[in-house]
């Protein structure tokens, strides 16, 4: 495809934003040549942050899984929405009392950031992640912290998470479930599309937004998320996403691509 001015923006950018099922692999395979195509990436001199919103697996899983199918570098960084929540916390909420509705895995993740989680005392502060260790005492808890008055964040807004035969709830279908008991939504939600990651990296990194490019094969999701952070984004054909979706639904891309292997002809 054509895409004018994509080496332009390309050159200028330093960091890569990726998306990972639909983008880089389907499954444990690999789209074309994508271990070739992520070394040229770093040869030039772009950083690679492969980014999810999934906050159910820790930072260590991902890099395992990253590594065995040939992808991850020791320069590449693994960002999950969990992550980006905690980084948040410890940021406009120092040293207030937390209660997260989460994995173990996520917890620690929380924990290594320095976070005050409590578990029978009343919170500042509830966090909604995509906890597949769900119990029924932890729903209770957190509904009856939001009566309380606790601020609420979730770390992403995802209804449904992709499983081999159906499709199974993930973090949005339980904010649904509490909007229900309790009437209340999150004060804010963190992960895509909203820009809470992005202002993340932007501080972190000290870069400006015209540093990065966001790449995914979600229009609705990815491209909305970069399109929110004022970020270059390309769409990717590789996944779930047509040409003939553009404008049914939330997010422009900036360029399109049959995949990220394409990239390759703009550096």
């Amino acid at each position: 495809m054509v895409n004018k001015n994509l080496s332009e923006v390309v050159k200028n950018a330093e960091c890569f934003l990726l998306d990972m099922d639909g983008t880089l692999y389907i499954g444990d395979g690999l789209i074309g040549e994508m271990d070739k195509t992520l070394g040229v990436l770093r040869a030039n001199g772009k950083k690679i942050i492969y980014l999810t919103n999934n906050s159910s697996k820790s930072k260590q899983k991902y890099e395992e899984k990253l590594q065995k199918i040939g992808l991850f570098n020791c320069e590449d960084r693994v960002y999950t929405s969990g992550i980006a929540t905690a980084e948040y916390l410890a940021d406009k909420f120092n040293g207030k009392k937390v209660y997260l509705m989460g994995t173990k895995a996520l917890k620690k993740e929380f924990e290594e950031r320095g976070i005050n989680l409590v578990e029978d005392t009343t919170p500042d502060v509830c966090v909604l992640a995509y906890d597949t260790e769900l119990t029924y005492d932890k729903l209770c808890k957190f509904v009856t912290y939001l009566k309380r008055g606790a601020y609420y964040i979730a770390t992403h807004p995802d209804v449904n998470c992709p499983h081999p035969e159906v499709f199974i709830p993930d973090a949005g279908a339980f904010m649904k479930l509490i909007e229900a008991s309790t009437g209340k939504l999150p004060n804010e939600i963190i992960g895509k599309p909203f820009d809470g990651m992005g202002k993340n990296l932007m501080r972190t990194l000290n870069l400006a937004s015209d540093k990065f490019i966001m790449v995914g094969d979600r229009l609705h999701t990815d491209i909305a998320f970069g399109n929110n952070c004022n970020f270059a984004t390309i769409l990717v054909l590789s996944g779930e996403s047509t040409v003939d979706d553009i404008g049914k639904t939330e997010g422009k891309p900036d360029f399109i691509l049959n995949s990220l292997n394409d990239i390759t002809s703009y550096i």
